[in-house]
């Protein structure tokens, strides 16, 4: 499942990513949990059967899916950590801890096994253990009293994956979960440039486009 932004409003999407079939939409103004919960509830209702929802980790979405589907493995897009992970370390980072971590994430997608993932969670832990107290150095204001860490987006960047990394590898044991979201990341792209064709649409006759074209694209 993923989201994509349009002017004035955007589309949740739910796609069947083994046969490239979109099961739901929603034409909404952003990712909301009440929202998400109901679309999951509603494809269950409509006798879709969920052995796993690959995901961006967006917290509404991963709140709904927790929610509405308890025991359904939740795979988190790597491309989307190792991309978040890349712009907050910068692509020339200064100090080691920033390189070395790098180093870690650019390794994200080369993980096909389960000795991979072994390896690298290790190596992750390693980092950690080396860093701890870089992570955890502060700055103070004095005249304030408030204080913020001050590598904070090295510190980010573990975070995110510390927090992902129960959901990272899922793909490991069940060939058939992708671990990204390239797929429907792409069938927007493609959706996008259709519509790019027919400027001047309004808001209406945009939304109605982007339905025909989700309707006919399952026919096929």
């Amino acid at each position: 499942m993923d989201a994509t932004y349009f002017k004035k409003f955007c589309v949740v999407c739910y796609q069947d990513d083994e046969i490239n079939y979109t099961q739901l939409i929603r034409i909404t103004d952003g990712e909301h949990f009440i929202e998400i919960k109901e679309d999951l509830d509603n494809l269950i209702k409509l006798g879709v059967q969920i052995e796993s929802i690959t995901t961006d980790g967006h917290k509404s979405a991963l709140k709904a899916i927790k929610k509405a589907l308890p025991d359904v493995a939740i795979q988190r897009c790597l491309v989307h950590i190792q991309r978040m992970c890349i712009l907050w370390l910068t692509r020339f980072p200064k100090h080691p801890a920033g390189i070395e971590l790098r180093t870690l994430v650019l390794m994200l997608l080369k993980i096909k096994t389960e000795n991979d993932r072994l390896w690298w969670t290790r190596e992750l832990d390693s980092w950690h253990k080396k860093y701890k107290s870089y992570l955890n150095e502060k700055t103070f204001n004095e005249p304030t009293g408030r204080y913020w860490y001050t590598h904070r987006l090295v510190r980010r960047s573990y975070l995110t994956i510390k927090r992902a990394l129960p959901n990272m590898f899922h793909y490991l044991t069940n060939e058939k979960i992708p671990n990204t979201t390239n797929g429907i990341e792409g069938y927007f792209g493609h959706l996008k440039n259709h519509l790019d064709l027919h400027r001047g649409l309004s808001i209406k006759h945009r939304i109605n486009f982007i339905k025909w074209y989700i309707y006919l694209s399952n026919k096929k």
